[in-house]
C-alpha cells in the first residue's frame, strides 16, 4: 500500500528525533512506588499530554487518588468505511534504580552507546519496561500523522503511572470511565520478542493465587528434651504440606486443582517445538540441571501453559546463630499458585485450603491470611481476527513469522480490560530478554525501537484493512 510505504518511510526518516524524544522522557525519575517522586510521575504524565497534544490527539491528565492517568483520543478523519477503534494501553512509571551502585551510567542520565557487540543501546531506568515500548506506538502514530495527515484508525491511549506499584488507581478509574475506554481491541506493549530477530504476540498469561499459611501447634514454644518426641513440631505438619503438594512427577496432587484446564492446541505444541528452545541452556544460567515440573512437559509448556505451586517462603523456630534447642509453637509459609486458562482463582485457594486441613493431626491448627490476591489467566485464541491481523503485519515487517507464546507472569490489567471493558488483549512487545528490566543497567535496543515503530505501522494498516 502507498500510503504505509510513505509512513514507513517517514518513521525511518525520524528515528533520531524519536530516539531524542525517548532519552528526554527517561531523564524523568518518574517511580511510582516512593513518595518523593509524586512529582515527578506528574511531570513525566505532563509531558506526555503536551507532546501527544502536539500531534494532534486530544490529551488530558486525569487525577486519581494516586498518580495520574492520561488519557488521549484521535478520530480518524480520511476513512471510507467504518475503521476499528483500539485502545493502546502502556505505563510511564519506573522501578526504583537501586542499588545504584551496580549502574554504569547514571540511571536518569540516559546513555546511548554502541556496545562491543556493534549495537546501539539506550540505557536508562525505564528504557525498556515501559518509556521505550510505550513511544513506539506513539512514534508510529507521529509518521503516520507526518506522512498521511491522518490515522487509519481511531485511537484511544490510556497511560497509567501506578503499574509498578500494584495498579492501586486503574480498576477504579476503568469502571468509572468505561463508556470512554470501552472499544474494539486493547493494544498493550509491555512484552518482549522472542529473540532479536523474531517477532512475537504472546496469547497467554498466566494468573496467581497467594496465600499464607500458619501452622499453629502448643500453646509456647517447647524445650525439645523435656517435650521431643512427645510434643507434635509444626515444621514438621508443614513440611508434610509442602512435600505433600507434588508427587514423584511433578504432577500438583491439590484434589480438583486441574479442573477445566484443556490441552495445548497440537498446533500450537508442534510451533513451540520448532523455536530450537535449549531447556539445558535455560536452566544452566541459572545454575541448574533438571526442570522440575511435569514429567514429559517440555520446559515452555512448563512456564507457559502449565500452573504451578510454589512455596515462596518459610518462616519457623530459631534462626540465629549458633542453635535453641525449641520445638516452635508457630511455623508458617508463604505459597504462590501460577494459573492458567479454565482455572477458578477462588476454587483453587479452597481446595488448597482443604488439602492444608486434611494434614492437621489432632489439636494442631492453621491459619489462613496475607494479602489474599489472586487474579485469573489471560488466554487470547490464537484464530483472533485482530491477532491474525497483527501477525502478518509482523511478518511483512521482520520476514518471518510471529511466534505465538505465552508468558510465565501475569499482567493483570488484561483481564481488567476483558473483564471491565468487554475488550479482548492484542500483546505485541518488542523488548528482548537481556534487556534488564526491573535490575541495574536496563537498557532498549535502538534496533528493537525502530523495528517496534515501524511494526505499529504495519499493525495500524492491517487492523484497518481496507478502510485506510
Amino acid at each position: 500500500m502507498a500510503a504505509e510505504a510513505a509512513v514507513l518511510a517517514a518513521a525511518d526518516q525520524g528515528l533520531e528525533a524519536s530516539i531524542d524524544r525517548l532519552i528526554e522522557l527517561l531523564r524523568i525519575p518518574s517511580i511510582s512506588t516512593d513518595p518523593a517522586y509524586a512529582a515527578d510521575c506528574r511531570k513525566a504524565a505532563g509531558w506526555l499530554v503536551a507532546t501527544l497534544n502536539k500531534l494532534g490527539f486530544e490529551a488530558s491528565l486525569r487525577d486519581t487518588t494516586g498518580h495520574p492517568m492520561v488519557v488521549a483520543h484521535y478520530r480518524a478523519k480520511k476513512r471510507r468505511s467504518r475503521v476499528p477503534h483500539v485502545l493502546f494501553y502502556g505505563h510511564y512509571d519506573v522501578q526504583p534504580a537501586d542499588p545504584l551502585e551496580k549502574w554504569q551510567t547514571p540511571p536518569f542520565e540516559p546513555q546511548r552507546r554502541r556496545d562491543k557487540d556493534g549495537k546501539e543501546r539506550v540505557y536508562a531506568r525505564g528504557a525498556a519496561d515501559d518509556k521505550g515500548q510505550l513511544l513506539t506506538f506513539v512514534e508510529a502514530s507521529r509518521a503516520w500523522l507526518k506522512a498521511a495527515g491522518d490515522l487509519p484508525l481511531d485511537v484511544t491511549l490510556l497511560f497509567e503511572g501506578e503499574e509498578e506499584s500494584g495498579s492501586p488507581s486503574l480498576i477504579p478509574f476503568l469502571k468509572a470511565n468505561r463508556k470512554e475506554l470501552a472499544h474494539d481491541v486493547a493494544l498493550v506493549c509491555d512484552t518482549n520478542m522472542w529473540d532479536e530477530k523474531t517477532p512475537a504476540i504472546t496469547t497467554r498469561l498466566r494468573g496467581i493465587v497467594h496465600d499464607d499459611v500458619t501452622i499453629i501447634g502448643p500453646r509456647v514454644d517447647l524445650h525439645s528434651g523435656y517435650y521431643g518426641g512427645a510434643a507434635m513440631n509444626p515444621i514438621r505438619v508443614l513440611a508434610r504440606i509442602i512435600a505433600d503438594l507434588h508427587d514423584k512427577s511433578g504432577r500438583i496432587t491439590i484434589p480438583g486443582f486441574y479442573d477445566g484446564i484443556k490441552e495445548l492446541p497440537k498446533a500450537t505444541r508442534e510451533q513451540w517445538a520448532k523455536l530450537k528452545f535449549s531447556e539445558k541452556k535455560f536452566l544452566a544460567e541459572v545454575g541448574l540441571k533438571e526442570p522440575a515440573g511435569e514429567a514429559k512437559r517440555s520446559v515452555l509448556e512448563q512456564v507457559w501453559s502449565r500452573p504451578t505451586a510454589e512455596v515462596n517462603g518459610i518462616i519457623a523456630g530459631y534462626t540465629g546463630a549458633g542453635h535453641k534447642t525449641v520445638i516452635p509453637s508457630r511455623a508458617s509459609a508463604k505459597f504462590s499458585f501460577r494459573l492458567v486458562a479454565g482455572q477458578d482463582p477462588d476454587g483453587v485457594r479452597k481446595a488448597f485450603h482443604a488439602f492444608v486441613r486434611q494434614r492437621l493431626p489432632a489439636g494442631i491448627k492453621a491459619e489462613f491470611g496475607g494479602d489474599g490476591g489472586a487474579g485469573p489467566a489471560s488466554e487470547i485464541p490464537e484464530d483472533d481476527p485482530y491477532l491474525l491481523s497483527a501477525a502478518e503485519a509482523l511478518k511483512a515487517e521482520f520476514k518471518r513469522p510471529a511466534v505465538l507464546m505465552g508468558c510465565g507472569g501475569s499482567i493483570p490489567i488484561v483481564a481488567s480490560f476483558k473483564d471491565i471493558l468487554g475488550m479482548q488483549s492484542l500483546l505485541v512487545g518488542f523488548g528482548l530478554a537481556s534487556d534488564a528490566i526491573h535490575s541495574p543497567n536496563e537498557k532498549y535496543d535502538v534496533a528493537s525501537y525502530h523495528r517496534g515503530i515501524r511494526s505499529w505501522v504495519r499493525i495500524m494498516a492491517a487492523l484497518a484493512g481496507d478502510a485506510t
